[in-house]
C-alpha cells in the first residue's frame, strides 16, 4: 500500500538523532534482501575450485524422473544428505541410471538454486561405487601406453575405401554381428565379412580376443578390422581397457576400427585403433561405403576419364596440327613447281624451235651454197665430166689417146665413149 513505509527508507522518516560528543558513533546494520542473501551465497559457492571439480560418493535416495526428462534425487550417507539434479543431456550420456539404494560415485560441481535456498549437486558423470579403484587403473595405464607412443596420431592408418574382405571380432551370438552384417547388406553387399569370434566379457575375455585378433592377422587379403561389443559398465567393458588387447590392436597389420559400448563409452582400445566408432553399427558403417553412391563414383570417374581423353585427344589434335604446318612449310609447293616446270619446257621448246629454225636456215643456205658450187650443178648447166678408165677427171685433152675409151658424166646418166681426136684448143667455144 502507499502508506506504508519499509525498512529502506526508515532514516527518511525517522531522522537519526543527533549525537553528543559523550556517545559513541555506531555503524547502521547492512540489511539483505533474501535474493541478494542467496545470490551471496552462490557467489561464494561458485568462487570455490573443490566445489567446481568435485567426486562425491553416497547411496542415491528417492530418484525422481519428471516429463522433462531430468532426474532429481537425494545422496545420503549414514549422518548427511545432500540434493542433486542430473539433466536430461548427462543423464542421456550416462552409463547407469539411479535407482533408490544405489552405492555411486558421483562428479560434478556444487552450486546454489536461488529461488529455493538451498545448495545441490549438478552432476554431469555417474558410476557404481567401487568403480573408483578402476577408473585409477585406467588413468595410469592410459598414460603408460601414451608414454609407449601407442596413442599418437602418427601411427593411424586411413581406412581403405572400398574393401574386399573385412575382419570382424566380436560375440557371435550377441546383436553385435547381427547390427554389422544388417549394415553391411544394406550399405555394401559386395564385402566378405570374415567373423573371428570372441567372448567379449569376463576374466576370459582379454585372451580370448587377442587370440581372435590374431587369428585374424593371419588371413590373406584383408583390408580392415572391425572390434565390437555392445554398451555395459565400467567393469563390461574392462577388458577392452586390458593392456594386452590395447597392444594387439596397436599391433594390428592393417586398419582397425574399433566400436565399443556407446558414444559415452571410451577404451583404450579406442587409443590404440585407427579409428573409433560410437558404436559398433557406426564402425561398420565407417568400414564400408554406401553403395548407393557407388553409381555417382562411376559416373565422376567416367567423367574425368572421358574428359582427361577428350584433353589429350586435343592436345594431340594440335600437336598433329602443328606438325602438319611445319611440313608444309618445308614441302615444295608442287603446284607451283608444275608451272616452273611447264614455263621452262615452253622456253626450251620454243629455244630449241628456235635454234633448229636458225640451224635449218643456215643449213638450207650452206646446202643452196653447196649445191651451187657441187659438180651436178654444173652438169646442171650443162657441163659434162669425162672420166678415164682409171675413173680420173679429164682436164687435158693431151692426157688421153685416141681410141682410149672414156665415161661421160652429164647430169642425168653417163656415156661411153672413145677419143677419136684430140685437140688442145676449143675453150673459146664454151665462151661463145
Amino acid at each position: 500500500m502507499a502508506d506504508q513505509t519499509s525498512l529502506w527508507d526508515r532514516r527518511e522518516v525517522d531522522p537519526e538523532p543527533v549525537a553528543d560528543a559523550t556517545t559513541p558513533v555506531r555503524p547502521s546494520p547492512r540489511i539483505l534482501r533474501v535474493t541478494d542473501l542467496n545470490r551471496r551465497v552462490r557467489s561464494l559457492l561458485d568462487a570455490d575450485a573443490i566445489l567446481a571439480d568435485v567426486w562425491v560418493e553416497g547411496e542415491v535416495s528417492q530418484p525422481s524422473f519428471p516429463a522433462s526428462g531430468h532426474c532429481f534425487f537425494t545422496l545420503k550417507d549414514a549422518n548427511s544428505q545432500v540434493r542433486a539434479a542430473l539433466f536430461r543431456e548427462e543423464l542421456t550420456r550416462a552409463r547407469m541410471r539411479p535407482t533408490h539404494g544405489m552405492n555411486v560415485i558421483i562428479h560434478g560441481r556444487v552450486r546454489a538454486y536461488e529461488p529455493q535456498g538451498v545448495y545441490q549437486l549438478y552432476v554431469d558423470t555417474i558410476t557404481a561405487a567401487g568403480a573408483g579403484d578402476l577408473h585409477a587403473q585406467y588413468e595410469a595405464l592410459r598414460k603408460e601406453l601414451a608414454a609407449a607412443g601407442l596413442f599418437e596420431d602418427g601411427r593411424k592408418r586411413p581406412i581403405p575405401r572400398w574393401p574386399r574382405r573385412i575382419g570382424v571380432v566380436t560375440s557371435p551370438v550377441g546383436a553385435v554381428w547381427r547390427d554389422i552384417t544388417n549394415v553391411m547388406r544394406r550399405r555394401y553387399p559386395l564385402v566378405e565379412l570374415v567373423l573371428s569370434p570372441t567372448v567379449v566379457q569376463g576374466a576370459t575375455a582379454a585372451p580370448a580376443i587377442v587370440r581372435a585378433l590374431e587369428r585374424l592377422y593371419a588371413q590373406p587379403d584383408l583390408d580392415t578390422i572391425i572390434l565390437a561389443r555392445g554398451g555395459g559398465s565400467l567393469e563390461d567393458l574392462w577388458s577392452f581397457n586390458d593392456e594386452r588387447v590395447v597392444r594387439a590392436v596397436a599391433g594390428a597389420p592393417v586398419p582397425i576400427i574399433v566400436g565399443v559400448g556407446h558414444e559415452s563409452d571410451v577404451t583404450l582400445a579406442d587409443f590404440a585403433a585407427d579409428l573409433r566408432a560410437p558404436t559398433p553399427s557406426a564402425a561398420a558403417e565407417l568400414a564400408a561405403p554406401d553403395a548407393t553412391q557407388l553409381a555417382t563414383v562411376v559416373a565422376r570417374l567416367r567423367d574425368r576419364a572421358t574428359s582427361a581423353l577428350l584433353g589429350r585427344a586435343a592436345e594431340r589434335r594440335r600437336f598433329v596440327d602443328a606438325e602438319r604446318r611445319a611440313l608444309a612449310g618445308l614441302a615444295p609447293d608442287i603446284d607451283a613447281a608444275r608451272q616452273r616446270t611447264s614455263d621452262l619446257l615452253d622456253r626450251g621448246a620454243r629455244a630449241m624451235n628456235e635454234r633448229l629454225a636458225r640451224r635449218r636456215a643456215l643449213a638450207e643456205s650452206a646446202h643452196a651454197t653447196l649445191r651451187t658450187l657441187s659438180p651436178t650443178a654444173t652438169l646442171e648447166r650443162g657441163y659434162a665430166v669425162a672420166l678415164t678408165v682409171d675413173r680420173r677427171i679429164l682436164r687435158d685433152a693431151g692426157d688421153v689417146a685416141t681410141g682410149e675409151p672414156l665415161q661421160v658424166i652429164v647430169a642425168r646418166g653417163r656415156v661411153e665413149t672413145r677419143v677419136e681426136r684430140t685437140s688442145t684448143d676449143g675453150s673459146e667455144e664454151l665462151l661463145s
